[in-house]
């Protein structure tokens, strides 16, 4: 009796988990050599006008449902996974030197895997596909996007659009703390009594600018203006210079949140893939 119900068991398991509005499948894929694990949620009952995957944060965070489920409410397959070396996922969480450039290449290289793994669907022929993240997804993301050559859009959260030294001085400065005002990049800039060394041992200085300029894709950044993570001003300097080269990116301010703005803005970045999908 035990053996028949785990046999049931494991077959609606392979079928998918059903929620009031959307399928949940459990999928694996490979990245440098290790087994990364993840979910796609799916709507159900209406069209699939795009697909995303969604890439971390910093920190050890494994496959974030409820954002996954949120896009599927809006017509918006979504893949998330369990970071390398968190949950059920293969490989070494990197703590140390988690902005260095070895880790951040290694986790825009699992971001193209779940990408590739998710245009590849039966189920999403023909859909779009794109990449969303927030915050540290800021530097994965559009390394990913020009990596792979299938994402349509970019979707980012409080992403930096700037080096990881110049969101390093701003962050030391703020204490990586919202608030009411917060201080201009130079304002941080200037107050440094010694000048700024970026550790050879971290790698290159990743700067996502360096990627941006050769995507052709559209992108959204939503920013919050007391955002005391990331320098919001140089961020939205630098999109609006690429803006300015001709690359449709897209930008949102909202002056009376923080870093963590997902819950209050999710319905204006699901609004965005939707006419960019169109």
């Amino acid at each position: 009796m035990k053996k028949a119900l785990l046999m049931v068991i494991l077959f609606l398991h392979s079928l998918g988990v059903h929620g009031e509005n959307h399928r949940i499948e459990d999928v694996e894929f490979i990245s440098h050599g290790d087994r990364l694990s993840g979910s796609i949620v799916f709507p159900v009952d209406r069209e699939i006008h795009s697909a995303v995957v969604f890439v971390h944060g910093s920190g050890k965070q494994t496959r974030n449902m409820r954002w996954a489920e949120g896009f599927a409410r809006e017509g918006v397959a979504a893949l998330v996974y369990d970071k390398r070396g968190v949950g059920r996922s293969g490989g070494e969480y990197e703590g140390e030197q988690s902005v260095g450039e070895r880790n951040i290449v290694l986790l825009a290289d699992d971001a193209v895997s779940a990408l590739n793994t998710l245009s590849s669907h039966p189920a999403l022929e023909g859909v779009p596909v794109g990449l969303a993240g927030i915050s540290q997804a800021g530097w994965i993301v559009p390394l990913a996007a020009e990596k792979s050559g299938v994402a349509s859009f970019m979707v980012l959260w409080s992403g930096p659009v700037c080096k990881v030294s110049e969101e390093d001085i701003f962050s030391k400065y703020t204490g990586d703390l919202d608030g009411k005002r917060v201080p201009s990049y130079s304002e941080a800039l200037d107050s440094r009594k010694q000048k700024y060394i970026w550790p050879d041992f971290l790698g290159k200085d990743s700067d996502p600018n360096e990627s941006l300029a050769k995507l052709g894709i559209p992108g959204l950044w939503i920013f919050g203006g007391r955002d005391g993570s990331i320098p919001v001003d140089l961020s939205i300097q630098n999109l609006q210079k690429l803006r300015d080269a001709g690359h449709g990116y897209d930008y949102v301010l909202f002056s009376s949140l923080g870093h963590n703005n997902m819950p209050e803005t999710f319905s204006v970045a699901t609004d965005w893939i939707k006419r960019s999908s169109k």
